[in-house]
């Protein structure tokens, strides 16, 4: 099992200010940082910040995540990232006045699905289980029930990163916290069991 720790871990895109303190990573993004490609605005954009590790198994990875959204787009959860064209990020993003959970697939262009969060989303969980090329996430407003976000294909691969990430297109200035990450083997949970 990996937890959250400078050691072992890279990059994608290291925000200026950051830090590793007991277990918890906390940084504060920087200006115009995304990660979309193409679809409806047409941009690309690979600029967000993620933190994680390179694995070649399936896995099960958890983390509880702490920010203040309040600015459009602000977002921070989840990501994972075979290539720039084939990658997925999860958790929550800040739109239409409102925090909302949201997932983008990108398989050379990026998907967005998106849904309203009623939980407080100033602290929440998210969790990802990557099992026989399955990629279930899931999310948890208190640690212990975890809906279903998104269920898809994500095919096998020789080495991928897992980790999280966080990104503010329309600013700078977003402070995030990750705690009680955990990087393990499958859960192997059926798949509407919801602990």
């Amino acid at each position: 099992m990996i937890r959250c720790a400078q050691r072992g871990g890279s990059w994608i895109n290291p925000p200026d200010i950051y830090s590793f303190e007991n277990g918890t990573l906390r940084f504060t993004t920087q200006g115009n940082t995304d990660f979309w490609k193409q679809t409806y605005y047409g941009f690309q954009r690979h600029s967000g910040h993620a933190f994680g590790f390179y694995l070649a198994d399936d896995f099960t990875l958890q983390v509880k995540i702490r920010a203040d959204f309040s600015h459009l787009y602000d977002q921070a959860g989840l990501f994972l990232q075979d290539d720039e064209d084939h990658w997925v990020k999860a958790g929550i993003e800040f739109n239409d006045d409102r925090p909302s959970t949201g997932s983008v697939v990108t398989r050379k262009t990026s998907d967005w699905s998106t849904g309203l969060f009623s939980g407080d989303p100033g602290a929440f969980w998210m969790r990802a289980t990557l099992e026989n090329e399955a990629l279930r996430i899931q999310y948890s407003v208190d640690g212990q029930t975890w809906p279903l976000l998104r269920l898809c294909h994500w095919p096998q691969r020789q080495q991928r990163f897992v980790g999280v990430m966080a990104c503010t297109p329309e600013r700078q200035g977003l402070d995030v916290a990750f705690e009680s990450f955990t990087l393990s083997t499958p859960s192997g949970k059926p798949l509407h069991d919801l602990t």
